[in-house]
């Protein structure tokens, strides 16, 4: 009975994933469907919406890199049957009734269909127990407001807790004005806890993925014992532009990208989205044991 009752949990839990990343994966479209045609905005060719999804939001004529949604992230990761959401309830608040930001946050939330911009969750990859949280950027751009620095907290204290492997990607425009302070303080609330879980022996592999910028690279993103990113991706803390203009100068050629970022040591390994949940299970497997840090 037992197993029976497991086998059911895991399939209403892959059920779950499914349907929260459909608008993406196609997962739930009909047999058949009149072609929808989605344009990259990097080379302006156009490819059936079935392409881009085989491709996994890779563009089939010349490789850029579509931003993709929590949850379809998690399911093109995670174990069938493992997804477990973490604080699935918490939102963001309007902590400082900022004109026009509860109005703003209600029209994300129904954009999107989060929360808030983190999604944290507990799963399997290749069989090992892990902690996983994602920044979406469809909501605010990720940004990081009280919300997003709690959930990403408490995704840090629950895999030290554990005792299990944390991976983070990050997909941020920085902290969130709205907020204020209190979305700077998250800097230093999310580092102190990646701090301790580090301390603790904890692993964390930080996936960068575009952009990357702001109040979140300078803090926990930055901070991974293992750093990854997307191709393509931008990676840093102001943008290339605002540097130009502060220092007068012309930047260097693919300034602040993945590429430039491993060129100067920032970034260990650049992964395609294709060899990401291979690449994830290879590095889990070199660095845990049953589970735990080796």
């Amino acid at each position: 009975m037992a197993n029976v009752l497991d086998k059911i949990g895991r399939a209403s839990r892959q059920g779950e994933l499914v349907r929260k990343a459909a608008p993406e994966s196609g997962e739930l479209a009909p047999v058949w469907q009149e072609p929808t045609f989605v344009t990259c905005p990097n080379c302006k060719r156009r490819a059936t919406r079935k392409i881009w999804a085989e491709t996994l939001y890779v563009c089939p004529n010349c490789g850029h890199y579509q931003p993709i949604g929590g949850y379809y992230r998690l399911s093109l990761i995670l174990d069938h049957g493992t997804f477990r959401e973490l604080d699935e309830k918490l939102h963001a608040r309007d902590v400082l009734n900022f004109p026009g930001y509860a109005e703003k946050l209600a029209v994300q939330s129904r954009k999107t269909g989060l929360n808030d911009a983190a999604i944290t969750a507990t799963g399997k990859i290749d069989g090992i127990p892990v902690v996983v949280a994602v920044l979406d950027s469809r909501f605010f751009m990720g940004s990081m407001g009280t919300a997003v620095g709690e959930k990403i907290t408490r995704a840090v204290e629950f895999a030290q807790a554990k005792k299990l492997p944390l991976i983070i990607f990050s997909a941020s425009g920085g902290a969130r004005m709205q907020e204020g302070i209190f979305s700077l303080m998250q800097m230093a609330k999310t580092s102190s806890a990646i701090a301790e879980f580090s301390a603790k022996g904890g692993l964390f592999i930080s996936y960068l993925t575009h952009p990357t910028t702001g109040g979140v690279t300078a803090s926990f993103a930055s901070l991974g014992d293992i750093m990854l990113a997307e191709p393509g991706a931008l990676i840093g803390f102001a943008g290339p532009r605002v540097i130009e203009q502060t220092i007068g100068q012309k930047l260097p050629a693919g300034f602040q990208r993945s590429e430039f970022q491993e060129e100067h040591g920032f970034v260990d390994d650049i992964v395609p989205r294709s060899e990401m949940k291979a690449t994830l299970a290879h590095l889990l497997r070199l660095h845990t044991k049953g589970g735990r840090r080796a």
